[in-house]
Protein backbone atom coordinates (compact mmCIF):
# COMPACT_ATOMS: atom_id res chain seq x y z
CA UNK A 1 0.00 0.00 0.00
CA UNK A 2 3.27 2.36 0.46
CA UNK A 3 4.23 2.37 -2.43
CA UNK A 4 0.68 3.37 -4.17
CA UNK A 5 0.67 6.37 -1.64
CA UNK A 6 3.93 7.35 -2.97
CA UNK A 7 2.97 6.98 -6.97
CA UNK A 8 0.36 9.22 -5.64
CA UNK A 9 2.29 11.41 -4.48
CA UNK A 10 4.59 12.05 -6.99
CA UNK A 11 1.59 12.11 -9.84
CA UNK A 12 -0.18 14.94 -8.41
CA UNK A 13 3.45 16.86 -7.27
CA UNK A 14 4.49 16.38 -10.73
CA UNK A 15 1.17 17.67 -12.27
CA UNK A 16 1.29 20.58 -9.87
CA UNK A 17 5.23 21.28 -10.90
CA UNK A 18 4.13 21.01 -14.58
CA UNK A 19 1.36 23.99 -14.03
CA UNK A 20 3.72 25.89 -11.95
CA UNK A 21 6.29 25.60 -14.27
CA UNK A 22 4.15 26.70 -17.29
CA UNK A 23 3.16 29.35 -15.31
CA UNK A 24 6.25 30.58 -14.46
CA UNK A 25 7.45 30.35 -18.24
CA UNK A 26 4.26 31.42 -20.32
CA UNK A 27 1.72 32.93 -17.69
CA UNK A 28 -1.92 32.08 -17.92
CA UNK A 29 -1.97 30.68 -21.43
CA UNK A 30 1.34 28.12 -20.85
CA UNK A 31 -0.88 26.63 -17.84
CA UNK A 32 -4.42 26.61 -20.41
CA UNK A 33 -1.96 24.65 -22.79
CA UNK A 34 -0.39 22.00 -19.99
CA UNK A 35 -4.09 22.05 -18.37
CA UNK A 36 -5.21 20.80 -22.25
CA UNK A 37 -2.33 18.60 -22.41
CA UNK A 38 -3.37 17.05 -19.13
CA UNK A 39 -6.99 16.24 -19.89
CA UNK A 40 -5.86 14.60 -23.53
CA UNK A 41 -3.29 12.03 -21.23
CA UNK A 42 -6.22 11.25 -19.30
CA UNK A 43 -8.69 10.63 -22.10
CA UNK A 44 -6.28 8.68 -23.31
CA UNK A 45 -5.98 6.46 -20.65
CA UNK A 46 -9.90 6.42 -20.13
CA UNK A 47 -10.39 5.68 -23.86
CA UNK A 48 -8.38 2.85 -23.38
CA UNK A 49 -10.07 1.64 -20.09
CA UNK A 50 -13.45 1.85 -22.53
CA UNK A 51 -11.89 -0.33 -25.19
CA UNK A 52 -10.76 -2.79 -23.28
CA UNK A 53 -13.80 -3.07 -20.88
CA UNK A 54 -16.00 -3.29 -24.08
CA UNK A 55 -13.66 -6.24 -25.32
CA UNK A 56 -14.66 -8.39 -22.32
CA UNK A 57 -17.83 -7.05 -21.87
CA UNK A 58 -19.36 -10.06 -23.88
CA UNK A 59 -17.10 -12.74 -21.98
CA UNK A 60 -17.71 -14.94 -19.30
CA UNK A 61 -15.84 -13.84 -16.14
CA UNK A 62 -12.62 -15.83 -15.77
CA UNK A 63 -12.53 -17.95 -19.27
CA UNK A 64 -9.59 -17.58 -21.04
CA UNK A 65 -8.78 -19.82 -24.42
CA UNK A 66 -5.40 -21.00 -22.87
CA UNK A 67 -4.26 -21.26 -19.65
CA UNK A 68 -0.90 -22.39 -20.32
CA UNK A 69 -0.73 -19.63 -22.85
CA UNK A 70 -1.26 -17.40 -20.35
CA UNK A 71 1.01 -18.46 -17.63
CA UNK A 72 4.03 -18.39 -20.29
CA UNK A 73 3.03 -14.92 -21.57
CA UNK A 74 2.82 -13.43 -17.82
CA UNK A 75 5.40 -10.95 -16.47
CA UNK A 76 5.64 -9.75 -13.05
CA UNK A 77 4.86 -5.67 -12.73
CA UNK A 78 1.86 -5.81 -15.00
CA UNK A 79 -1.05 -4.31 -13.70
CA UNK A 80 -4.23 -5.97 -13.49
CA UNK A 81 -5.67 -3.72 -16.48
CA UNK A 82 -3.06 -5.16 -19.00
CA UNK A 83 -3.96 -8.86 -17.81
CA UNK A 84 -7.85 -8.05 -18.12
CA UNK A 85 -6.18 -6.92 -21.82
CA UNK A 86 -4.28 -10.27 -22.37
CA UNK A 87 -6.92 -12.39 -21.59
CA UNK A 88 -10.09 -10.75 -22.94
CA UNK A 89 -11.76 -11.62 -19.81
CA UNK A 90 -12.42 -10.14 -16.19
CA UNK A 91 -10.90 -12.80 -13.60
CA UNK A 92 -13.06 -14.53 -11.23
CA UNK A 93 -12.10 -12.74 -7.99
CA UNK A 94 -10.71 -15.28 -5.31
CA UNK A 95 -9.62 -12.96 -2.31
CA UNK A 96 -11.76 -10.49 0.19
CA UNK A 97 -12.85 -7.32 -1.24
CA UNK A 98 -10.54 -4.43 -0.61
CA UNK A 99 -7.75 -7.42 1.04
CA UNK A 100 -4.07 -7.53 0.04
CA UNK A 101 -2.77 -9.20 -1.96
CA UNK A 102 -5.92 -9.38 -4.47
CA UNK A 103 -6.26 -12.81 -6.23
CA UNK A 104 -8.12 -13.50 -9.28
CA UNK A 105 -8.41 -16.72 -11.51
CA UNK A 106 -8.31 -17.94 -15.41
CA UNK A 107 -9.69 -21.29 -16.63
CA UNK A 108 -9.89 -23.00 -19.83
CA UNK A 109 -12.05 -25.49 -21.14
CA UNK A 110 -9.89 -28.16 -20.45
CA UNK A 111 -9.65 -27.36 -16.77
CA UNK A 112 -6.47 -25.74 -16.24
CA UNK A 113 -6.19 -22.07 -14.77
CA UNK A 114 -3.91 -19.41 -13.93
CA UNK A 115 -4.41 -17.91 -10.34
CA UNK A 116 -2.60 -14.14 -10.16
CA UNK A 117 -1.61 -12.60 -6.72
CA UNK A 118 -1.28 -8.60 -7.57
CA UNK A 119 -0.08 -6.61 -4.54
CA UNK A 120 -0.54 -2.44 -4.60
CA UNK A 121 -2.52 -2.78 -8.02
CA UNK A 122 0.86 -4.99 -9.97
CA UNK A 123 1.06 -8.41 -11.04
CA UNK A 124 3.46 -10.48 -8.05
CA UNK A 125 3.35 -14.15 -8.03
CA UNK A 126 1.23 -16.37 -10.50
CA UNK A 127 0.38 -19.95 -10.39
CA UNK A 128 -0.79 -22.43 -13.20
CA UNK A 129 -2.65 -25.59 -12.24
CA UNK A 130 -3.49 -28.02 -14.37
CA UNK A 131 -5.90 -31.19 -13.68
CA UNK A 132 -4.36 -34.93 -12.82
CA UNK A 133 -3.55 -36.92 -15.99
CA UNK A 134 -5.48 -40.20 -15.69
Amino acid sequence: MRGMKFQGILLWGGVAALLVLAHAQFGWPGVAFAGAGLVMWLLLHFTRLMGVMKRVANRPIGHVDSAVMLNAKLQPGRTLMHVIAQTRALGERLSVEAAQPEVYRWSDDSGSSVSCEFEDGKLARWKLDRPAQD
